[in-house]
């Protein structure tokens, strides 16, 4: 049986400061948290919710030096950019804070300090890569090389992002730091490391024997690390940004991100309220940590070995964690650009913010990966929420006003329809809520939508604009009841779509309703004025969506082009051999395409020289029109070849691009037929 919890905690997993958000961010973590935090929130539950941006590691120092910036610069404008991009899309933190502040540096520094203080720590010395010119211990990104496994050069050392391997820094061919471009060396360094394997039985008890209704995800990838048996791992580095770990001895080095980061969710508490331990050490708290799959050993494993060590903390109650979320039928991927920028989306969308929610929310990976598609977002918003929700909504708000003056009419007698109607609403309620509090959020946003389903079958069946003209009393209780549907639709979607909920009760012109008034058929008093009806949604056309799909296009190409690898050198030619070429400027006469073939093309060419025949295999990327006159480079002293019967002297010069096609190769400027080149 489930416990009775007090009050709430939701954290949130804090996003990584060296880029925007992106729609895979939004299914996996911050659109589930927020619902789930809505939903409580509208039940009067004590709940908090905290967030911020996770601002120190490796990668940041990367891009700063990329861009010859400071670190800080760096995660001041990602900060920014991901702070208001939540804001914008309405996901209500009670706080976004930050692991640069002062609160979390202090915070993050006496948690560490009390472990070493207790001797929960285990030092050890080993060897790690150091850049003797810029005199720098090395992280794994920090070294480069050729991948062992596919040959690309550029490989981190810690993953080849060609072949997709895992790597280690020993293993790549020719490593050399990308500080100065040395090749580093083994030098030995301390640090300090949590050992997580004096925890395994505790954590085994209270995920595998006390959690099993915990998401498979999650309970089956905890399983595996507790399986294969835990190792000590290190909570300091080696590097010149972060939070300097608090001992003697220890210049140089700082907390490592991943336990600086999940301490943020309790600095960012201690921001937020002079309350916070009640919401940390008390065990009438319910803690559930929001994250994406590839933090589950941090917030199952990792963070809860670190609560424990500590004594004085909660451990979480459930963490739910989703799959991944593709884009178009490719991993979403932040280095190739492969992504729907929250921030960018919100510039091409204005206004259409619950849009996103609701169909990121609909395809959520909630049990596997998931594809985004910009048709499937498309028709959700015009098959559903325009054609269901927002029809819906409109249709009971203009009859109202057409036929009452926006006066809410009094409900007269009921038939066994209207009877069968308000009981199935009734039953909508005890699903809506078991799907939330279990984390189903897919179905339970289906079942926020059964009351515009139910409303739009509602009205389609009595049609009211017709009953009007032979019983205008029985339409009075008709749009009574489209009316409190409509007053419990604001009530339902609120945790998904918020704006369209406020906007519900502005055209309703009433006050946002408690969760307890869910499924009540008497919302609105009769007599009550609403509000003037606009709608809800407006329909996306073609053109706007194959924008969007016109720009990932574009930036597939880029990728497409990027990946391509020149061919390797031939055979060694002389000078002597190079010297027998004759390549000449030449201009293109006349152009037709070979009867009976696809790719050739016959060619008379002025070649300075004399005027021939060339037969070219162009004609799939040419047209004869649009090659006349061209000037072109020439092998005239090429031996002749026939072709359909005809014999061709000589071959034009060309270079296939990165996305397969041929480009001409021409000189800068118009040149006299006959140059040589050479």
């Amino acid at each position: 049986m489930s416990k009775d919890f007090k009050r709430y905690l939701i954290t949130s997993a804090l996003p990584y400061a060296n880029g925007p958000v992106h729609i895979g961010h939004l299914a996996g973590v911050y659109i589930p948290s927020d619902i789930y935090t809505r939903y409580l929130r509208l039940r009067g539950r004590d709940v908090i919710s905290v967030c911020g941006s996770d601002e120190h590691g490796v990668p940041i120092t990367i891009k700063a030096k990329k861009e010859g910036i400071t670190p800080q610069q760096v995660v001041d404008r990602y900060h920014a950019i991901i702070k208001d991009s939540f804001e914008k899309l309405g996901i209500s933190f009670d706080i976004y804070s930050r692991t640069s502040s002062p609160v979390h540096a202090e915070t993050a520094s006496a948690f560490f300090r009390k472990l070493y203080d207790e001797g929960k720590f285990v030092e050890q010395t080993t060897e790690q890569f150091y850049d003797e010119e810029a005199k720098s211990f090395l992280a794994d990104r920090y070294i480069v090389g050729t991948c062992p496994k596919c040959g690309a050069e550029g490989a981190y050392g810690d993953q080849c992002e060609v072949c997709g391997s895992t790597l280690s820094p020993d293993e790549l061919v020719n490593p050399r730091s990308t500080l100065s471009g040395a090749t580093p060396v083994k030098r030995e360094t301390k640090h300090w490391y949590l050992p997580l394997d004096k925890y395994e039985q505790m954590l085994r008890e209270w995920i595998l024997e006390g959690h099993k209704e915990w998401k498979s995800n999650v309970y089956g990838q905890c399983k595996s690390w507790l399986d294969g048996g835990l190792m000590p791992r290190a909570v300091s580095r080696d590097l010149d940004w972060g939070i300097p770990v608090p001992v003697e001895g220890a210049e140089g080095k700082v907390l490592y991100v991943w336990f600086d980061a999940p301490i943020g969710y309790i600095s960012a508490t201690k921001e937020l309220t002079p309350d916070w331990e009640k919401y940390w050490k008390s065990e009438d708290t319910k803690l559930v940590h929001f994250i994406g799959k590839d933090n589950i050993v941090f917030h199952c494993i990792v963070f809860p070995s670190m609560l424990k060590a500590h004594g004085e903390y909660i451990l979480p109650e459930n963490v739910p964690s989703n799959e991944f979320l593709n884009l178009e039928g490719n991993k979403i991927s932040t280095s190739k650009n492969w992504a729907v920028w929250l921030h960018e989306y919100l510039v091409d969308f204005p206004g259409k913010e619950d849009v996103l929610r609701y169909a990121l929310c609909a395809t959520a990976p909630e049990t596997k990966d998931n594809d985004f598609t910009w048709k499937d977002y498309q028709a959700r918003n015009n098959n559903e929420l325009v054609a269901v929700l927002g029809n819906f909504v409109n249709r009971a708000l203009v009859l109202t006003k057409k036929y009452y003056d926006g006066e809410v009419p009094a409900c007269g007698e009921l038939t066994d329809y209207d009877r069968d109607t308000i009981a199935e609403l009734s039953s909508i309620k005890a699903s809506l809520e078991s799907n939330i509090e279990n984390y189903r959020f897919r179905e339970a946003l289906k079942d926020a939508m059964n009351f515009a389903r139910i409303g739009n079958k509602y009205l389609a069946d009595s049609e009211p604009w017709k009953l009007v003209k032979t019983d205008a009393e029985r339409v009075k209780t008709i749009l009574n009841i489209a009316l409190q549907i409509t007053a419990n639709i604001a009530v339902a979607i609120e945790p998904f779509m918020p704006f369209s909920a406020a906007k519900i009760l502005n055209m309703l012109a009433c006050e946002k309703f408690g969760w307890e008034r869910l499924g009540a058929m008497d919302l609105l008093a009769a007599g009550h004025h609403i509000g003037e009806p606009s709608l809800l949604f407006e329909k996306i056309e073609d053109d706007v969506i194959q924008k969007q799909l016109d720009r990932l296009e574009e930036i597939a190409k880029q990728n497409k082009a990027a990946e391509v690898k020149a061919e390797p050198q031939k055979a060694e030619c002389s000078f002597d051999d190079f010297q027998k070429m004759d390549i000449r400027v030449s201009t293109i006469l006349e152009a037709e395409k070979l009867p009976k073939t696809k790719k050739l093309l016959k060619l008379t060419i002025d070649t300075g020289i004399d005027k021939r025949t060339i037969v070219s295999g162009i004609a799939e990327h040419f047209s004869p029109e649009e090659l006349v006159g061209k000037q072109v480079l020439v092998l005239v002293n090429l031996a002749p070849r026939d072709f359909k019967g005809i014999t061709s002297q000589g071959m034009i010069l060309m270079a296939e691009d990165a996305t397969g096609a041929l480009r001409l190769l021409q000189p800068n400027e118009k040149t006299n037929n006959g140059a040589m080149v050479g």
